[in-house]
């Protein structure tokens, strides 16, 4: 697939932006391929967990391949309005994937690149790796980053990174709580295989539910949310009754996903 790799072993699915020397930069062919890339993982039994990144060690993401907008510019093409046409967008599928995705940033995050790794669950970062939505500087709109930035972090942090479109470093970004965790570049691929390892060694079922009930019910009444019935049932699987009797007899659960 061009643009974009994707390796699937031990149950963890390895998702990497391969354009380099664009500074893994999202054509319009890589947001198409994520999108099926991303849409298969959520019917595919081998994938428990998924680990997003890019390659190389200069960025995860600059954003959208504002060379590619600048040809279409050119040739008077009709610019493609957010949430707008035929195909899906390729933030909201990462953001609905089933499984959880975790984002390990290998460098700079900005704009397109920076609004794919909001959409997953949780972002570790290298510590050379910047962040911004830079889109003000250059007359665009940031429009999943700008509804979502504020539900990550403070408000008026959210205000300052958008209005004044600067990029922040990564100490800052988790001081912010836009990072979970901060390494050195040449750690940050193990941390996140094995925050994967760890994730995808529990019951898949129940980590599924967590996901779904967490996205679907964090805007409702606490009321409302507790009364969700959404993704699968932990209480009446087999694995549920297998987590209970491999406690009982002291051994690792064999889980099923059933």
């Amino acid at each position: 697939m061009s643009g974009v790799d994707v390796d699937v072993s031990e149950r963890i699915a390895t998702v990497t932006l391969n354009r380099p020397d664009r500074l893994n930069a999202l054509s319009k062919e890589v947001m198409a391929t994520l999108i099926d890339v991303f849409d298969g993982f959520n019917f595919d039994d081998d994938v428990w967990c998924v680990v997003f990144t890019g390659a190389g060690d200069r960025a995860f993401s600059a954003g959208v391949d504002l060379n590619e907008v600048g040809d279409g510019d050119k040739n008077q093409a009709r610019f493609t309005m957010p949430n707008s046409g035929s195909a899906r967008n390729p933030f909201e599928t990462v953001l609905e994937c089933r499984k959880p995705v975790i984002a390990a940033l290998n460098g700079v995050a900005v704009g397109g690149g920076l609004e794919m790794a909001l959409a997953c669950d949780i972002r570790l970062a290298a510590d050379h790796a910047r962040l911004g939505l830079p889109e003000a500087k250059r007359g665009m709109g940031a429009n999943f980053g700008s509804q979502v930035l504020p539900r990550v972090i403070p408000r008026g942090l959210a205000y300052q990174m958008l209005y004044t479109g600067e990029l922040i470093d990564a100490a800052t970004a988790k001081q912010w709580g836009l990072v979970n965790e901060v390494h050195p570049a040449a750690d940050l691929a193990g941390r996140a295989r094995a925050l994967a390892h760890s994730i995808a060694g529990n019951a898949p079922l129940t980590v599924r539910r967590y996901k779904e009930g967490i996205t679907k019910g964090a805007d409702l009444p606490l009321s409302a949310a507790l009364r969700l019935n959404v993704g699968p049932n932990p209480y009446l699987s087999e694995d549920r009754k297998e987590g209970v009797a491999a406690f009982v007899e002291k051994r690792t659960p064999k889980w099923q996903a059933r």
